[in-house]
């Protein structure tokens, strides 16, 4: 009895959880990644995805930016940039909206357009479902240096500014090779095949607005080359003393040899 009373009690809610759905059930997302990285002096583009009910309509969609942190004393707060219906451009032009108003468009950007971009959806029924994300200016690299954990025989690139950065290492100007080593996936990191670590090894860090790059410098390597050129010339040193010896022993045995031959003679002249 008590189960069959529940069940009609909520069959009787149903309705008004239908009749509130559809005034309630309006959802904002953004397709842009995020967050989204704008070159400087290029174009911002943020496209929102708005699902409804077919019979809701949509009254107004407000765009508002706010600092990223809005909290730091000074900053403007929230600022309501654009709306629709009723404004299309702003901004002297640089800030249009298009798609009803689910397009934002921003020429132009710079620093100051950073933040936090809140769209928010208003329906028949005032009530207001927002969607936000956040919009930074795409930063070119700075000064990359070189760390290294003798240890490990590693080698760690650090870049702590800089949008989209892409790693890369040279030895001796030339490209990492398995002999030399190889590189992490992310490219921050060398592990270096052989101890100690010797030579000029290079970090490169680029992205779309340039790169820059830092050397580690250790001992110099000995070369496999030269070292075979050491050993013969080393080789041909020995042979040269070797035979001068030979032939200085040569030289005064055959000296003594006459001597002898000499004083022969002469004991048998006398006799």
């Amino acid at each position: 009895m008590r189960l069959q009373h529940c069940l009609s009690w909520s069959l009787s809610l149903l309705p008004l959880l239908l009749l509130s759905c559809g005034y309630q059930c309006v959802s904002v997302h953004f397709q842009t990644p995020q967050p989204v990285n704008v070159l400087p002096a290029g174009r911002l583009v943020l496209q929102v995805q708005i699902d409804r009910d077919p019979k809701e309509k949509i009254s107004m969609i407000t765009w508002e930016r706010e600092p990223e942190n809005a909290k730091t004393p000074g900053n403007p707060g929230k600022v309501t940039l654009i709306t629709f219906p009723g404004q299309e451009k702003r901004l002297d032009g640089r800030l249009s909206l298009e798609e009803q108003g689910s397009i934002l468009k921003l020429e132009g950007f710079g620093v100051a357009d950073s933040g936090v971009y809140i769209v928010t959806v208003t329906d028949q029924a005032g009530v207001k479902t927002s969607g936000q994300c956040t919009v930074k200016e795409y930063e070119a690299v700075h000064h990359p240096s070189v760390r290294v954990n003798v240890s490990h025989s590693s080698l760690f690139c650090v870049e702590t500014w800089g949008t989209d950065l892409k790693f890369s290492w040279l030895h001796e100007r030339a490209a990492i090779t398995d002999a030399v080593g190889h590189v992490s996936p992310d490219g921050k990191t060398l592990v270096v095949s052989s101890a100690p670590i010797c030579g000029h090894f290079t970090c490169m860090v680029s992205n779309k607005l340039g790169h820059s790059s830092a050397t580690y410098t250790a001992e110099p390597c000995e070369r496999e080359g030269k070292r075979t050129t050491v050993a013969v010339v080393s080789l041909i040193i020995l042979l040269v003393c070797g035979a001068a010896l030979a032939f200085l022993l040569w030289r005064r045995h055959r000296r003594y040899s006459n001597r002898g031959e000499r004083l022969q003679e002469h004991f048998e002249d006398n006799l």
